[in-house]
């Protein structure tokens, strides 16, 4: 079954715009991945100012062959720019792993 990973980014309130322009910017960017299969960038409503970044991927291996090919070279180097990377949205980033070993979806999908 599938493995789901997640990163969850504190982010300050004031760099919350930040934070979702630059994932709208690079947005489809791992759509073509082998082995992706879901991604979504989860607001906190209320009470946090953490936000989570879920992705869905066949395998162990399709993830670690993106973190360290498209992934890593995204966040080496310059800015898309070509001028100095700018800072980061999130002060904080932990990765949670997990295995999906149950799933349902709507019976009419």
């Amino acid at each position: 079954m599938s493995v789901v990973k997640i990163n969850v980014l504190t982010v300050p309130a004031e760099q919350r715009e930040t934070l979702e322009k630059r994932f709208a910017s690079r947005a489809h960017a791992v759509e073509n991945s082998d082995g992706f299969e879901w991604f979504e960038l989860l607001r906190p409503v209320e009470g946090t100012d953490t936000y989570l970044v879920y992705t869905r991927w066949r395998d162990e291996e399709s993830f670690n062959a993106w973190m360290e090919g498209p992934m890593k070279e995204a966040h080496q180097g310059r800015g898309q720019d070509g001028g100095e990377r700018p800072a980061p949205a999130a002060s904080g980033s932990t990765l949670w792993s997990f295995e999906v070993v149950q799933q349902a979806a709507p019976k009419n999908a």
